[in-house]
């Protein structure tokens, strides 16, 4: 009687040679993808305008909070725009409530750069008009960063301005002892537990914020001042008067008396935002244009002839680059959610902070 030897199985480690080869890669692309600091050339598109001109005007894409994290994309825009020898001018589209000072500030710097054709990692880049476009809100750090434009448009339903800083810490003490509920607290250095939810701040906890803020809140006018040299800090200080005609609603929204003139007294750095035409009146705005206009005023600027107008898309994600798939839909995780909850000092507009730290949650 004979034995037959079972058949062999082939390919039988065929999978695991790949899922090998994924891991490998995998590994590498963590190790080696670039830091916000070190991001690529993002990938140009093209807009519109003659296809075969060589000079450019390029598009540069501001969106969302400016948060640490989420700004690579930004910064990796203006750096291309500076690198790239055809591109003749910059217009900065921005459609921001705001964010982190340390965002605005990156990204103004680097415009400030761009501009000046003094770019530590491009020495032999040129100077570059910029020129800057604003969509549905360009407030808080979103009008910080338009600072280095020569010129700034808004569009009509533009809201802008929110030339303040604030930082907000949520408290829960006297909910807390309502409840029989307590924070005990063992500490070295008086105001240590500053902006701590479990007890109110004292005078000598809130002072070390209240003094960054001031700090923030001063250099947000110096960079104003800066760039757009009428408006200096007694200025953007002093009051201005908004008339308009104010009718009385019933909680139904039904107007219950007719309009009346009344009279409100503001001041351009009192951290509320602006229409557009109050921002022009009050010259935080040079025109109200659309994306279009300020696309020819950079033109012009460069006294360029033909040119096209391009952009730059925004870079795969890992998953992307690696597989050739989207990354799956999913929460923040913990060290996330920390990041979003971390004490900051904000140049966001008003009722925006949920959206910042939704977004610095949301950053890696």
């Amino acid at each position: 009687m004979s034995s037959t030897n079972p058949p062999r199985r082939r390919g039988c480690l065929f999978p695991f040679l790949v899922l090998s080869v994924v891991a490998n890669l995998v590994f590498a692309a963590i190790v080696f993808w670039p830091s916000r600091d070190d991001q690529p050339a993002a990938t140009e598109t093209y807009l519109y305008g003659p296809k075969t001109a060589r000079d450019k005007v390029a598009v540069v894409r501001a969106d969302g909070a400016l948060v640490e994290g989420l700004d690579a994309h930004i910064l990796s825009q203006i750096r291309t725009a500076a690198a790239d020898d055809h591109v003749k001018a910059v217009v900065l589209r921005i459609n921001s409530p705001g964010g982190t000072i340390g965002s605005s500030e990156d990204i103004h710097r680097e415009l400030t750069r761009l501009r000046a054709g003094k770019h530590p990692r491009y020495p032999t880049a040129t100077a570059k008009p910029v020129v800057a476009s604003m969509g549905a809100m360009a407030a808080s750090g979103g009008y910080y960063i338009a600072m280095p434009a020569e010129k700034v448009f808004a569009e009509k339903s533009t809201l802008t301005g929110s030339i303040g800083v604030f930082a907000s810490f949520p408290n829960v003490s006297e909910l807390a002892t309502k409840n029989g509920v307590r924070m005990e607290l063992i500490k070295a250095g008086g105001i240590k537990g500053s902006g701590s939810p479990f007890h109110p701040m004292t005078p000598q906890e809130r002072q070390p914020w209240q003094d960054m803020v001031d700090q923030a809140y001063d250099q947000f006018l110096e960079v104003i001042a800066a760039g757009r040299p009428k408006l200096t800090a007694e200025r953007l200080r002093s009051e201005v008067v908004i008339r308009k005609q104010a009718p009385l609603y019933d909680d139904k929204g039904n107007k219950v008396e007719p309009a009346k003139d009344v009279e409100v007294v503001r001041y351009r750095a009192d951290g509320g935002t602006f229409t557009a035409a109050e921002a022009k009146k009050f010259e935080l705005i040079d025109e109200i244009g659309l994306l279009e206009d300020a696309v020819a005023a950079a033109a012009s600027s460069a006294k360029l002839g033909e040119y096209k107008v391009v952009g730059y898309e925004r870079p795969p994600s890992l998953l992307t680059a690696l597989l050739g798939i989207e990354a799956p839909a999913a929460g923040p995780d913990l060290k996330q959610i920390s990041a979003g909850l971390t004490p900051r000092v904000w140049y966001m507009a008003p009722q925006a902070e949920l959206s910042g730290i939704v977004a610095a949650s949301a950053a890696k």
